[in-house]
């Protein structure tokens, strides 16, 4: 199908990088195929990016609200017109299946169409004060907002940054992932279409000495990022302490299944959020903590159902899970299985081997097989430390409290879900896990739109979360508070 060329935007203009250097994204399901090329931006283009969207956000910013908001009406018809050519794109340059990119592909202009009634409702209030005069307060934007986003979902989670971020005037400075810069430029394509001015928009393209730069820039206002604990943590060292700073980092997520469980219901819940997505989602199934009485049952029914997953290029007919998205990651998660095995945990299902030694038309993607251990020691790596693939690790428990102690035995704190029939002990979880999503008899995969987003512990800044909710807003906008006397 060819590579598609990708530039940085700046001021309006499509651009090279200041150093000449481009780079490569091929299919990680068949590395001999060119998706797109891209700029290695540095330093010197951040400073440009961060240039224009300062000097160009204000007009923006003293748009009418509705404007803003049709804008981002407009940019959803677009992408909605694009539908089949973004589900066949983002299938190539990230991995996904046709079905979850179909997903994301409809998620994204819903998003759009949310976060510009966002746009209408952003508002200041009076308070009384009894002697005559009046003090209300306003919400304006806080100016630059740097947006710097994953791989894994390359146009729902920039669609909820930039969404808001827009619908409340502020300029932005968008650095998509690396692994998926095509479809970055798609949604600021359909923004730009939509109506949203070249001084309100700026992409960059390329690895961590862009991102770097970005982030030690102290004309922004606002930094939002979604990735890895270790990225964000070098973020949060970096800024002001007057920089409002929204990390969204990883997760190490766990089911928790009760002797009193369904274990079908269980079983089809945990293999979708365990291997959906080929695992790489943040909020992905990493741990099952199952009541001794109930555990073999359990583990038998998981891993039928993860040894009956195909897998294959996502635009495959009846593929299960696509590739992971780099090779590098692809190492990363083998590693995790290594290490499992030399720990002395159980293999019950798939494994560190290449799933081309059986099928020999995958030897050109970053595949991995969907596995599944048992005999996990809680304090091993494989139950602490997060893998970002389709690796699943089982441990066995003997009571609830045992299970909410070895839920806890992390750093992170994103996701947790537990399967019981008991809504007793089910409020008990949801209050004292350690998680900033509670899912009850659901997969720990899956949010509302108009839901709050955000982890505890090493997950995340906790202060101000995204997606929706009051607080999605209020990251995007400063307060004032006015004393007026006649």
């Amino acid at each position: 199908m060819g590579a598609h060329p990708v530039r940085n935007l700046i001021d309006g203009a499509r651009v090279d990088s200041a150093t000449g250097r481009v780079r490569e994204r091929r299919d990680p399901a068949d590395t001999r195929e060119v998706v797109s090329t891209f700029p290695e931006s540095d330093a010197k283009d951040a400073d440009a990016a961060v240039t224009a969207v300062a000097a160009g956000w204000r007009a923006w910013a003293d748009t009418a609200p509705e404007r803003r908001g049709r804008a981002l009406e407009r940019a959803a018809d677009v992408l909605e017109a694009q539908r089949e050519q973004l589900i066949e794109e983002l299938v190539r340059e990230e991995g996904k299946t046709r079905a979850e990119a179909t997903i994301e592909v409809s998620r994204t202009p819903a998003n759009l169409r949310f976060y510009a009634g966002e746009a209408l409702r952003t508002a200041g209030r009076t308070l009384p004060t009894g002697d005559g005069s009046l003090v209300f307060t306003t919400r304006e934007p806080v100016g630059v907002v740097a947006a710097i986003t994953p791989w894994n979902f390359p146009l729902n989670i920039p669609s909820r940054k930039l969404g808001p971020a827009l619908a409340a005037g502020n300029g932005v400075v968008f650095k998509p992932s690396d692994v998926t810069p095509l479809l970055g430029q798609r949604l600021a394509d359909a923004l730009l279409e939509g109506g949203v001015p070249a001084g309100a928009l700026a992409v960059l393209h390329g690895g961590a000495e862009v991102s770097q730069a970005l982030v030690a820039d102290d004309r922004l206002g606002a930094i939002t990022f979604t990735g890895s604990t270790a990225v964000g943590e070098s973020i949060h060292r970096v800024v002001r302490a007057s920089q409002r700073t929204q990390l969204e980092m990883g997760g190490k997520n766990p089911v928790v299944v009760l002797e009193d469980a369904d274990l079908d219901r269980a079983a089809a819940l945990i293999a979708k959020g365990a291997f959906g997505l080929s695992g790489q989602a943040c909020t992905g199934t990493s741990r099952v903590i199952v009541h001794t009485d109930v555990h073999d049952a359990l583990l038998e029914r998981v891993a039928a159902k993860a040894a009956a997953l195909r897998v294959g290029p996502g635009l495959a007919q009846g593929v299960d899970l696509g590739p992971q998205a780099t090779a590098a990651q692809q190492q990363s998660v083998l590693g995790h299985v290594r290490r499992a095995i030399d720990d002395g945990a159980r293999l019950v299902v798939g494994g560190p081997g290449d799933p081309a030694d059986d099928a020999p038309e995958l030897a050109h993607g970053h595949f991995v097989r969907p596995t599944v251990f048992a005999d996990v020691d809680p304090a091993s790596a494989l139950a602490t430390e997060e893998v970002f693939g389709p690796v699943l690790a089982f441990l066995r428990v003997a009571s609830m409290d045992e299970a909410l102690r070895v839920a806890d035995a992390t750093r992170f704190g994103l996701s947790a879900a537990i399967v019981t029939a008991d809504v007793g002990r089910a409020l008990r979880f949801a209050r004292e896990v350690p998680a900033g999503l509670v899912k009850i008899n659901q997969p720990t995969t899956g949010q509302a739109m108009n839901a709050p987003f955000g982890g505890l512990k090493d997950s995340s800044t906790q202060t101000s979360k995204e997606q929706a909710g009051a607080a999605m807003m209020a990251f995007y906008t400063v307060d004032k508070t006015v004393y007026l006397s006649a």
